[in-house]
This record gives C-alpha cells, structure tokens and sequence, in this order.
C-alpha cells in the first residue's frame, strides 16, 4: 500500500467516527484539507463556516453560488481524478455510497481518511449532518441546522389538511430512456413526506427506466419533471402529456428534493408552494 506522506496541516491529534456504512474513520481533530465529492454535502460544509477549510470539490458543486469556481475541481462525482486529489494533500474526504464510484472511494481509502454518508431517509440526511457537524468540529451549527430541518418536516408532514394526500406520482430523472426515482431512495422520501405516492412498485427498482407504454400504464395523478440530473424544460411536458393525457405535469427543482444536506431547510416552503400549486 503506499500511502502519502501527511502535508504538514494533517499532523494533529485524531478522533474517531463510524461513518454510514459501518466504518470506523480516523482522522484530525481539526481538518483543515477537506476535499468533498458530494454537492449536498460540500454546500453544508460551506454552511457551517468551512470556506478555507474546504480545498476541493467536484464539478457539480454548484453552491453556494460565490463558492462554485473558488476551489479547486476533483472531476465529476463518478469521474474523479486521483491525481487532483494527491496534488491537494486533503486530511479528510467526505464522499456519499450512491453519488461516487465505488471502486474510486476504495483506492482513495487506502490513502486518505474518506467519510461516506448513505442517505435513503430524512433522518439519515439529518444523522449525517449532525456527524458531518462532529468531523469538522462545528457540532453546535450543525445540530442547529438539523433542529431546523427536523422541525419544518414535523409540521409538514403532519399536516391534516393536505389537498393531495394519496396522489400518484411519477418523478422523472432522465430521457432517452425515460427514467425515475423508484422505491428505497431519498427522492422517494421526499415524495412521501408531501403526502404522494409514487406510481412505481419496489420491484420494479430504485431508479427504473420505463417505456413510453409503461408510462402509459402507470397514468399517474401528477408527473414531476426533475430540473436534474436530466435538464427538463417545459417542451418535454407536451411529450408526456400525449402519453398521459390526464396527469398533470410540472417541472420541479430536482435539487430540493435530491439534495440531503443543509439545503433541506428550503424544501418544505418549496414543497408547500407545490402543494398549492397542485390542487389548484
């Protein structure tokens, strides 16, 4: 195995936390080289007040907005490149079980202290930020945002006057095959959170592809039309209306339903906004 020589900022008393794969990560006490290879969660670490703690990020990090072309690019979330991590000498890697390459997290764990969150429900996305809050010693911030999110989903999803309660939905990812979010993703969960229920069965997968036919069959109270990581526009809502003549179709921000970090403290007034807008 051949490890790396620290950079010096990475010599430092170390602490230990079981990430979300049941792993078992040491690292510094205080990281100061943060690489992050998950939008959702680089834009938590910028939240919590990491600006010059984070030293790396990926293409698709996008936000905040001031932050998008300020750091150094790793590549894609599927497509890093090692030799920009190396050259970046990180103390601490932040990755994610679905976002990144398998085989890539793999070779970089034998260099690096690398944290991987695994996020299917709203209280794994609130766990992570919480231990995201304990890696980088900014707990107290990181329960604050927690407490938030945790709270505007306890109001919304006890909501008794909920005009779409039971509706069918279809959420689709992506074209040229037509895709969606299925059953066991967080996409799921945020759909259920609003009270729908997602028109694919668990058999039929967690990010299915479907035949013009199947969305057919499936007609669908309401079909969601993802801003990624397919970029619909309102011209694909005539395609499908031809395929389901009775659904109605909106395009939605894919990132306030997919993104698991702190952005979530936007999705219930965006979710609430969706509601309105659907029974009307």
């Amino acid at each position: 195995m051949n490890v790396k020589t620290p950079h010096p900022a990475q010599v430092s008393m170390t602490k230990n936390l079981t990430d979300q794969m049941g792993r078992l990560v040491t690292f510094p006490d205080t990281p100061k080289r943060i690489i992050s290879l998950v939008p959702s969660q680089t834009e938590l670490l910028y939240d919590l007040g990491l600006t010059d703690e984070v030293v790396g990020q990926t293409l698709f990090c996008v936000h905040p907005t001031e932050m998008r072309n300020a750091k150094p690019l790793v590549g894609g979330t599927k497509n890093v490149k090692l030799d920009r991590v190396d050259a970046l000498s990180p103390d601490l890697i932040i990755a994610n079980k679905e976002e990144n390459d398998k085989a890539q997290i793999e070779e970089l764990m034998n260099q690096y202290p690398v944290w991987v969150s695994d996020i299917k429900t709203l209280d794994d996305a609130i766990q992570m930020v919480k231990q995201v809050g304990f890696l980088v010693n900014k707990s107290v911030e990181a329960n604050a945002i927690a407490t938030s999110i945790n709270d505007s989903f306890n109001v919304f999803k006890n909501d008794t006057t909920n005009p779409i309660k039971d509706k069918s939905v279809l959420y689709l990812i992506w074209r040229k095959p037509w895709m969606c979010a299925g059953n066991d993703n967080f996409i799921n969960e945020m759909l259920t959170s609003m009270g729908l229920i997602n028109s694919t069965t668990e058999k039929m997968g967690r990010y299915p592809e479907l035949s013009n036919q199947e969305i057919t069959a499936l007609n669908p109270d309401f079909i969601f039309l993802s801003s990624e990581p397919y970029p619909f526009k309102e011209k694909h809502m005539d395609e499908l209306q031809q395929l389901c003549p009775q659904s109605k179709i909106i395009l939605v921000d894919g990132e306030l339903f997919s993104w698991y970090g702190s952005r979530l403290q936007h999705s219930v007034k965006y979710f609430n906004a969706l509601k309105a807008q659907l029974s009307s």
